[in-house]
């Protein structure tokens, strides 16, 4: 679904992303990993757009996107989950939803999804509260939910558990798990904490100094050699 080729990225000087190549196939959860610091954000920023190359390419379903916008990326069906969530602080709760819905089709929605509420019923009960107003947790599971209404092909999380109580990394867990297991999605899962991405992912990518360190399984990640670069 996805393929990004030999991504290059500075900031000024300093040399972010090396010849960074990563591929994402339907129905897969592939893992970013890496200490903080070392580019995952940088990458995810230049899949999406909110960030240019410097060089290398990147290709959406067969598409070059590399010189896309972020939301023409959107409308052609990649979701983005931000770090920090970046929720609208001022919207309702349901405003927030609509906002997702309205990405692809690019017209105001009239009904949120029942599905959403099914994944995450907390938030049936604070409809008409402000997005603000809400704890990281609950921000988190609004900022998933509003990237689901846009029926993403594929959907990128950032560190989704960054700040989180426990009990909601469980339903963050659930949910991608389950999203996972339905196939007809790519997942790019960014995480720092080798044992939350390890328990949901299918393949591996460990990044370290803005290069591509180590690839493979979950066999193959459980190792010391690769550990090193991790948080675990």
């Amino acid at each position: 679904m996805l393929q990004a080729t030999q991504v290059n990225q500075y900031y000024g000087s300093s040399h972010a992303l090396r010849g960074v190549s990563i591929s994402i196939e339907r129905g897969q959860c592939l893992a970013l990993l890496g200490r903080n610091g070392v580019g995952k954000t940088t990458l995810l920023k230049c899949l999406m757009g909110v960030l240019p190359l410097s060089s290398g390419a990147v290709n959406f379903q067969g598409r070059d996107i590399t010189r896309l916008k972020p939301h023409e990326r959107a409308r052609l069906g990649i979701a983005y989950v931000p770090q920090g969530r970046e929720i609208f602080a001022r919207l309702s709760v349901e405003e927030n939803l609509l906002m997702g819905m309205a990405v692809r089709s690019g017209s105001k929605a009239r009904r949120i999804k029942e599905e959403v509420y099914d994944l995450f019923p907390v938030l049936k009960t604070m409809l008409h509260r402000r997005g603000g107003d809400l704890s990281g947790g609950q921000q988190q599971q609004l900022a998933i939910a509003r990237a689901l209404l846009a029926d993403p092909e594929l959907i990128i999380f950032d560190e989704p558990t960054e700040g989180i109580q426990p009990s909601i990394i469980k339903d963050i867990e659930r949910v991608i798990r389950l999203l996972r297991e339905r196939g007809n999605m790519g997942i790019l899962l960014c995480e720092q904490y080798f044992d939350f991405a390890h328990a949901l992912a299918d393949n591996f990518v460990v990044l370290s100094r803005g290069e591509v360190v180590a690839t493979g399984t979950q066999a193959q990640m459980d190792t010391p050699d690769v550990k090193r670069h991790l948080a675990v």
